[in-house]
């Protein structure tokens, strides 16, 4: 699934301020192991990235197990979870509304590796000369 395609320079600071807050409240309960689940509690989760709607309403919650073991294990964790997580995250923030979260696999690292290997090319690399 492909991100939302607006950049944070045109998101506002509140919406930015949200979603980093949101992150840090998903990882401290993953962290803690607070979900009460056997695939989370036995994996490091990291949630690499809270993207927010304007209106605060729907959060996309970009996850990525370490070494990206049991990805779809621990997405469907995730998911199963959602009630916990957003009830979590509703009573933490202290907002009129807490955002409805959907969890997303992170999948710019193996962007950034395609990215990297196709630098690494000589044919490429020749190009770009020194």
């Amino acid at each position: 699934m492909a991100r939302q395609t607006t950049t944070p320079e045109e998101q506002s600071v509140r919406v930015l301020k949200v979603g980093e807050r949101v992150r840090h409240i998903l990882s401290e309960l993953l962290a803690r192991g607070e979900a009460h689940d056997d695939t989370l509690t036995a994996h490091a989760v990291s949630v690499t990235e809270v993207r927010l709607t304007p209106d605060l309403r729907h959060a996309a919650a970009y996850v990525k197990p370490l070494l990206g073991e049991d990805e779809d294990a621990v997405l469907k964790a995730l998911r199963s979870n959602t009630a916990f997580f957003q009830r979590e995250v509703a009573k933490r923030l202290g907002l009129k509304f807490a955002p409805k979260l959907q969890f997303t696999a992170d999948e710019s690292f193996e962007e950034a590796d395609r990215i990297e290997r196709l630098l690494n090319d000589p044919r490429v690399a020749r190009d770009l000369g020194d």
